[in-house]
């Protein structure tokens, strides 16, 4: 875990609840993600800890990277979920369309992304994104 985030800090998702209590219970794979909402926020927080196992774990394997590299220079800062299609425990595939700020090198920034994920054998996972500002 990030020595930023301890298991007693707020979760960087922004639901109100512990890290423990929240996306904590996610990485650490006690609890999966119900939703897609649920999938990208604790997707969201493990950037935030640098949970490189769980990012690889939660990734569809036919868009999936061989491994992340993490900017030491990138200080995530926060997540707003815009809106959400589909996605519940009801589907087989959703979207979550969201915008995640951050500093880089300690300039501000902002990632507006429309991520699209789907059931695996039972899972959440993410499968890719595009970029509605683009």
């Amino acid at each position: 875990m990030s020595r930023r985030v301890t298991a007693a800090s707020p979760c960087p998702c922004g639901l109100p609840a512990t890290y423990a209590e929240c996306c904590g219970r996610r990485h650490s794979g006690k609890a999966p993600a119900a939703t897609a909402e649920a999938l990208m926020r604790s997707r969201y927080s493990a950037f935030v800890v640098e949970d490189e196992p769980y990012l690889l774990r939660t990734w569809h394997p036919g868009t999936r990277p061989p491994h992340l590299d993490f900017d030491p220079g990138m200080r995530w800062t926060g997540l707003d979920i815009i809106g959400t299609a589909d996605g519940s425990s009801f589907h087989t595939a959703g979207t979550v369309t969201f915008r995640a700020r951050y500093t880089q090198d300690g300039s501000p920034g902002e990632l507006h992304e429309r991520s699209r994920f789907v059931r695996q054998d039972g899972a959440w996972v993410y499968v890719d994104g595009d970029f509605p500002d683009a």
